[in-house]
Order: structure tokens, then C-alpha cells, then sequence
């Protein structure tokens, strides 16, 4: 092990995270090859096989699950370094890995954009999972700080909210019960027996769609489940069934007349977008400049991007 190198440990890594070497090699920029050859040097120089290569599949062993825990924990240890690094030279630059949930992309990009006019030698990555991901990735060090709605309870973080997050109903323009809500407003009864289009579990939108049926005690008809915004406002506008989504997912589509927000009493439900990173990550300069940026212009954004939805 004494002879392994940073980089194999990084291409362990990836190929561990993917259980692909084609797409470890795209991650990495590198040829399949060059990440084959890296893993038989690393397995090599610990004398046990990483990775059970069946046809096609890419399994890791019992010693490659070992293994991964302690080449994380270096990795890991050698980002807060370089982090550490970078603070003492008070220099923006670098990478900065940012993990988001799909649902703030909608605005994140921009804001992303706006950031890095202001900060060019910023390198910015960019990871998007659900929540229950991102938690994994920052247990792991793998994104710098994330932005997701309800905080992580299974690690110690920092959570700082910059932003209402307003979650809503929506059904195709042409859906009786959304027409009907036109003239009055819907109480919760009305959506026990309605087919819902939901996202898969561990999102945070379905978990806040839950809890708000969980306090009304209706079992939701779960009739379709999708693992993307867009893919269930296409399945909304198509009238297969009623969603539940964040306000910053259906702006184009509301002003296009293609989806409509139900009056349903107790919606909006509103939230908060949050920064997170754990307590014991020390942010770079590049990060820091990231977090205050945010916070100082989250607010403005948004209210310029939908001012004009109107809600109940």
C-alpha cells in the first residue's frame, strides 16, 4: 500500500463511484485503459483483486469495500489540505465542487454564472442528485457545499437558508379539478382519490409531499413515479395525473399556459433553500466567495426570475 499513488486512489475511487471504467475514464478525462491500467497497479501493490469484473458488470469485492472506506478518508484528507492551502494564500481559485438537488438548478445555473463572471479563476463543478445523495456526497467530502432543501440530519452540518422555497400542486390547464379551481378554492379531501405523479424516494419534494398528506391523513393515490422534474411536467401537462413540485421548476411552463397551480387550501407549502456543508469542512476562499454570494443575492434572483407567477 506504502507504494500506491494519490492518482490511483482518485481512479479507484471514481470507478467505485460509477462501478463502470468507461465512465470513470470520462470523469477523469482519461482512456479506459489508462484507468484499467491504474487499478491493476493499485491491486498490485495491496496483493488483492478491487473489483469482481463479471462480463459486463463491475462488482466491487469484500478488500475493494474496505479499501474504498480508507481511499475516501485520504482523499478526503488531502481536499481539506489543499483547502487549507488555498485559504492561507487567500487566493480564489481552484475547483470548487458545488452538489445541488435537481429541483434548484432552475435558478442555480444562473446564479452560477453570475458568480463566476465575478470569480474567472474559479474552476466550478457541478455534481446534481437527489437528497439522500447529497448527503452521501458530503459524508464523503465529495462536494465542497450543496444546496437542497430540508438539511441533513445524518451528519453534523451548517445549514444557512437564503431563500423561500414555495412547493405547489399542479395539473394540466385542461384537468376538471384545476379548471374547477379556477372559481373556488380545493380543500385537501379533494385530492384523496386524484392519480399522482411523483418523484422517487429520497427526494426531498416527494418527502414534503408526504408530510403534508401524512398531517391531513390521506393516503395519496401514487399512480406514476419519475425520477425528474421535467419528466413529470411533461407527464402533467399530458394529464396522467396531479404534481406536486417547487415553484422554481414550472416558471417557463406556467407563463406558456401549459401548466397550471392548484388552489388548494394549506398551498403553497413553503420551505427554505439552504447552503450546506458539515462542521468539520473548512470552506476555501473559492467556496467562501460562493457563500456569501448567494446569500447576499439568492433573494433578488429568485424574485426577478418569478415575479410574475402569481399564487393563491
Amino acid at each position: 500500500m506504502k507504494n500506491a499513488t494519490f492518482r490511483q486512489l482518485r481512479v479507484f475511487n471514481e470507478v467505485a463511484r460509477h462501478l463502470s471504467f468507461i465512465r470513470a475514464a470520462e470523469a477523469l478525462h482519461l482512456t479506459p485503459p489508462a484507468v484499467t491500467m491504474q487499478i491493476k497497479e493499485l491491486e498490485g501493490h495491496l496483493g488483492m483483486a478491487l473489483f469482481d469484473r463479471t462480463g459486463k458488470k463491475v462488482r466491487l469485492t469484500t478488500a475493494g469495500e474496505y479499501m474504498l472506506l480508507y481511499a475516501r478518508r485520504i482523499l478526503a484528507t488531502i481536499k481539506d489540505a489543499e483547502d487549507a492551502a488555498a485559504r492561507l494564500q487567500r487566493a480564489e481559485v481552484g475547483i470548487l465542487t458545488v452538489g445541488m438537488v435537481g429541483t434548484s438548478k432552475y435558478f442555480m445555473m444562473r446564479m452560477l454564472s453570475d458568480f463566476k463572471k465575478l470569480h474567472e479563476g474559479v474552476d466550478l463543478r457541478v455534481v446534481t442528485g437527489n437528497r439522500e445523495q447529497l448527503v452521501v456526497m458530503l459524508q464523503a467530502n465529495e462536494v465542497d457545499i450543496a444546496v437542497m432543501g430540508r438539511p441533513p440530519r445524518e451528519l453534523r452540518y451548517r445549514a444557512e437558508p437564503f431563500a423561500v422555497h414555495p412547493l405547489v400542486f399542479v395539473a394540466s390547464t385542461e384537468n376538471r379539478l384545476y379548471q374547477r379551481s379556477l372559481l373556488e378554492p380545493i380543500v385537501v379531501e379533494d385530492l384523496r382519490y386524484q392519480h399522482f405523479i411523483v418523484r422517487e424516494h429520497g427526494s426531498g419534494t416527494r418527502a414534503v409531499m408526504q408530510d403534508f398528506f401524512d398531517k391531513a391523513r390521506i393516503e395519496p393515490n401514487y399512480k406514476i413515479q419519475l425520477n425528474s422534474n421535467e419528466t413529470i411536467k411533461q407527464a402533467v401537462m399530458a394529464d396522467l395525473g396531479l404534481g406536486f413540485l417547487s415553484l422554481h421548476t414550472i416558471g417557463s411552463e406556467i407563463k406558456q399556459n401549459e401548466i397550471g397551480i392548484l388552489n388548494v387550501a394549506g398551498t403553497p407549502v413553503f420551505r427554505a433553500w439552504n447552503l450546506v456543508h458539515t462542521q468539520s469542512k473548512i470552506l476555501s476562499p473559492a467556496a467562501e466567495a460562493l457563500r456569501y454570494f448567494v446569500l447576499e443575492n439568492a433573494e433578488t434572483t429568485l424574485g426577478t426570475m418569478f415575479a410574475d407567477i402569481k399564487l393563491n
